[in-house]
């Protein structure tokens, strides 16, 4: 498999001694044409990944903030195919890494093997896909490994070490820790486990770890980043964006949100 635009960013800033910032939006929210400019306004503002949501109608694994996202992308119109146009208009202007975090009934109806391929001529690096159990994810695996994707795993607090193993023996680009029990969503503070919980993949793995759910504020940022390889942060964003007037001064703003919390990161 050849490298991808994730594992080329991870051993970047490994050199150079620093942390990830992962952003994640919602894919066609508040419409695909704005998505568009918000992926590169995150870009500017030092992102080095980004998370498409890829529109859903029933994204379990995700709290009111991410759902509503993907009800407004849904009622703005945003398919399959428009997200994939979407992908190929940011590739015109921008390299950053991006991947998409997808449930399994969304690629299933295009065909699995076809979702791939399509979102790899597109322009997109990897799957994160919420619903796939390892024990039948081999096949497509496959596919996502011959469409020259990355294969990004969750690991959450109640999986067991045995298991973490052999999660992480099978994936590559980086591993998602999430850092609480239940849905996506700011919160107050940073789980009590969450630094045991990555140390303990650490130990498994030379990929990088990064850290999400409810990560929200500069100072939640840099204390994930003080033991995390990266940082993952979406409701927060999600919420800033939606939030914030839909103009250019308006996402200027939300960007400027972003940027305070790359900032936190970086100086860890």
């Amino acid at each position: 498999m050849k490298k991808t635009r994730v594992d080329q960013t991870f051993a970047a800033l490994k050199k150079q001694g620093k942390k990830g910032f992962i952003a994640y939006i919602g894919a066609g929210d508040p419409s695909l044409d704005e998505t568009v400019d918000i992926v590169l306004r995150l870009e500017e503002a030092g992102v080095d990944l980004v998370e498409l949501g890829l529109p859903f109608s029933d994204p379990l694994a995700d709290g009111r903030v991410n759902q509503d996202s993907a009800t407004r992308a849904l009622a703005a119109g945003a398919t399959f195919d428009g997200v994939m146009e979407m992908v190929r208009k940011i590739r015109e202007r921008s390299q950053i890494p991006m991947i998409f975090y997808a449930y399994l009934n969304t690629l299933y109806a295009r065909g699995f093997e076809k979702a791939m391929n399509d979102a790899a001529e597109a322009g997109i690096d990897g799957f994160l896909i919420l619903d796939m159990p390892r024990e039948e994810s081999g096949p497509y695996k496959k596919f996502i490994s011959t469409a020259n994707l990355n294969t990004i795993s969750l690991i959450t607090p109640t999986t067991p070490e045995e298991r973490i193993k052999q999660i992480v023996k099978e994936a590559n680009g980086f591993v998602y820790c999430v850092s609480r029990e239940g849905v996506t969503g700011v919160r107050d503070s940073i789980a009590e486990g969450a630094r045991g919980l990555v140390g303990k993949i650490q130990q498994y793995t030379k990929l990088p770890v990064a850290l999400g759910f409810g990560i929200g504020t500069p100072a939640q940022a840099a204390e994930a980043a003080s033991f995390a390889d990266a940082v993952v942060v979406g409701s927060a964003i999600v919420n800033k964006f939606n939030n914030n007037p839909h103009t250019p001064e308006g996402r200027a703003d939300a960007a400027a949100f972003v940027a305070e919390m790359v900032k936190a990161v970086k100086e860890v």
